[in-house]
This record gives C-alpha cells, sequence and structure tokens, in this order.
C-alpha cells in the first residue's frame, strides 16, 4: 500500500480521500490556479469531522508567482497562526525571491509562525533557480517535505530528476512526487524515484446539475462550463493499491 496525500478543496473531498485510504490531505482553495489558502471555514469544517488522516493546509496569498510583498507574508503568517490554533497538522509554504531562488527571509518567518507544525515546501521548488542549492535551503529551515514535479510539467515526465534529489537529499527530508500521478501512471512513477510518498488530486469530472443560462460563462475555459472536477474516493483507492 503507498502512502497517498490528496490535494482537497472541500470536507467532502476530504472525506473522499479518507474513504480512499489516503493517509493525508493537502486542504486549499482554487484548485486550478494551482491552490491558494482555503477559507478558516473549510478549515474548520474539515477539523471538526475528525475523518482519521492529517490535515495540512496550503498557505498561499494569492495565484500568480511566489515573490510576496511583506504585507503578503504577513497575512500567510496570520493564516499559519489560524491553522496552528484550529490543530491542523501541517501547513505547505514556499517563497521565491526576484531571482528564482529560496526567500528565506519569508520562509522563515512563515516556519516560526507555525511552530512545532510539519512543514511542507511547496512546487515553488518548480520554478526556481539552482534546485540543488534551493533543496539544501530548504532543509537547512527545517523544512519535513517537498512536494515536487522535478521541475516538468508532471511527476511522470520530471521521474528521473526527482530519483536524483531523492538520493541527494539522503534522507534529510522527504521528497514527495507530485503533478499528473493517476492510477495509470503511479507504479511507474514508484519504480523509478523509489518516493515513499505521493501527491495526487485523485479527481473525476462530473457534471453540474444546477440550472444555468447558455449565454454566460464563469469557467476559465468556457468548454468546461458546467464540469465539476473532485477528488474521488474510488481513484484514491486504486492509487494506494495498485
Amino acid at each position: 500500500m503507498r502512502k497517498i496525500e490528496v490535494c482537497c478543496t472541500s470536507l467532502d473531498e476530504a472525506r473522499e480521500a479518507a474513504a480512499g485510504g489516503a493517509i493525508r490531505i493537502e486542504l486549499c482553495s482554487a484548485i486550478t490556479c494551482g491552490g491558494v489558502t482555503p477559507s478558516h471555514g473549510t478549515i474548520q469544517s474539515v477539523l471538526a469531522a475528525k475523518l482519521g488522516l492529517d490535515v495540512n493546509v496550503l498557505i498561499r496569498a494569492r495565484d500568480g508567482g511566489f515573490c510576496y510583498s511583506a504585507a503578503e507574508v504577513e497575512t500567510m503568517c496570520r493564516d499559519i497562526e489560524f491553522c496552528r490554533q484550529a490543530g491542523v497538522n501541517g501547513v505547505v509554504i514556499g517563497a521565491l525571491t526576484p531571482a528564482g531562488d529560496i526567500d528565506m527571509n519569508a520562509c522563515s518567518k512563515m516556519i516560526a509562525a507555525a511552530g512545532d507544525l510539519s512543514i511542507t515546501f511547496h512546487r515553488a521548488f518548480d520554478i526556481c533557480n539552482a534546485p540543488y542549492v534551493a533543496l539544501e535551503q530548504i532543509i537547512d529551515l527545517g523544512c519535513h517535505r517537498l512536494l515536487t514535479s522535478g521541475q516538468q510539467v508532471s511527476a511522470e515526465c520530471g521521474a528521473d530528476f526527482i530519483a536524483d534529489l531523492i538520493a541527494h537529499a539522503n534522507a534529510r527530508i522527504i521528497i514527495m512526487p507530485g503533478a499528473g500521478i493517476n492510477p495509470n501512471n503511479i507504479a511507474k512513477i514508484h519504480s523509478i524515484t523509489g518516493a515513499a510518498e505521493f501527491h495526487s488530486t485523485a479527481a473525476v469530472d462530473t457534471a453540474d446539475s444546477a440550472y444555468r443560462g447558455k449565454a454566460v460563462s464563469f469557467a476559465a475555459n468556457p468548454q468546461r462550463e458546467g464540469i465539476i472536477r473532485h477528488s474521488a474516493g474510488a481513484i484514491v483507492s486504486q492509487l494506494v493499491n495498485n
């Protein structure tokens, strides 16, 4: 059985992740832009449900890049403090400088706000400059886990580089492949990387049954108007067991 972390945006999805055998969720909002910090209400609802898995919360003030203003870092630190007080297992953070290096100052502030929470550095790593230097900086910060696609469009494409990162890390940090992982490719990625944990949305498309007029679209891609993508327990189970 594989250790699977599922990226979820709601209590309903978190329940699907738990039913499928996930060990942990990364809770976020606005997954179509890579995710931003979920609402406090969503965090509280998932924790109150006591689903029997770890809840890590994505801390990201906005969509776009990962170079943040002082005000945005302050906002993220406040969200982290809320998460710590609410009782989450961990937070998922990351920040870069304008030159594409790890923003050690911003990350240190967020880690200080997290206290003894588990810390995952997110896929900001995948667009950073000098990844081996960045890996050492992330380890020096005290992060417990790095989520990465191997600086490629998907973890499958980046599998060889992920394997090299795991070897370079030498068990000093967990390297967790993520991006495009599904039941059809997870065995291949597992075989190449030897990773111990994997990250996936474990998602399926379903039709939104709500009525809507035909002239107006609110979807970023109008061709996907009326389509909802959500985590599914059956997909999680395949990732865990296949």
